[in-house]
């Protein structure tokens, strides 16, 4: 036979390449199928690594928002910090909320839609229990806003900024049972009033996106960890099962 003859003709290379696409495509589709569900990664089909592998990333892409979010806004709310100051506890649980407006806001009014916000939140004695800032005492930048949405934070932040619009700084004072009430110890003990700076900005499509699948793998994670120790309960249990029989 001549080597000539062993080399695939034109048309032969046409169908191989044909059937590797097809191939390539089946196995594409059958992941899609496995791994993709409505538009979404179905992260519950990913084992406890690819779960750890995708919230690092997607943590790693939600700093880098982030930190573009802190280049536009840190020189502004640090300014702010000036006005963390000390109160008083008994006045400041008696007089109910209280609502300071330290710059009005020029975009639209904040609502149940959703928005993001940097925040300070300090205790009577003026110790910051928290805040958006890298560092307390010397920030050198912010980090990624929180999403403030319906029925996510302590009651009095939403009577607090009530009318609140985008852009906006407010100092808002909440009496200790609309914070956390007997719920939780903070500042020293149960019930006790905080104050916070407040300043919401407009929440973009990616930040939110980021948020929601940063909930989805941490869930599936859960689920994961929850499985994987019910597996290991259910093999000891067995294992103990067997050698009492023995």
């Amino acid at each position: 036979m001549q080597e000539k003859d062993l080399k695939p003709s034109v048309k032969q290379r046409v169908i191989f390449a044909l059937v590797a696409a097809l191939l390539l495509g089946s196995s594409i589709a059958a992941y899609v199928m496995i791994v993709m569900g409505n538009n979404n990664i179905n992260y519950s089909k990913m084992n406890m690594q690819q779960l750890q592998d995708a919230y690092s990333e997607k943590n790693a892409e939600l700093d880098e928002v982030g930190e573009e979010l802190s280049n536009t806004y840190f020189d502004e709310f640090k300014a702010y910090k000036k006005n963390v100051k000390a109160y008083n506890s008994s006045t400041a649980n008696s007089n109910g909320v209280q609502s300071k407006d330290l710059k009005e806001g020029d975009g639209e009014t904040i609502g149940d839609s959703g928005y993001a916000a940097y925040y300070i939140g300090w205790c009577s004695d003026e110790s910051i229990f928290d805040s958006s800032f890298d560092n307390i005492k010397e920030p050198t930048a912010l980090k990624t806003p929180i999403i403030v949405e319906e029925q996510t934070l302590i009651e009095g932040w939403y009577l607090g900024t009530e009318g609140m619009r985008l852009g906006g700084v407010r100092e808002i004072t909440i009496p200790g049972p609309l914070a956390y009430g007997e719920s939780q110890e903070i500042c020293g003990g149960t019930n006790s009033p905080l104050k916070f700076i407040i300043m919401p900005v407009p929440i973009s499509d990616r930040l939110k996106e980021l948020n929601s699948e940063l909930d989805k793998i941490y869930s599936a994670l859960i689920n994961a960890y929850s499985q994987t120790y019910s597996n290991t309960d259910e093999n000891y249990d067995s294992d103990e099962e067997t050698t009492s029989g023995e």
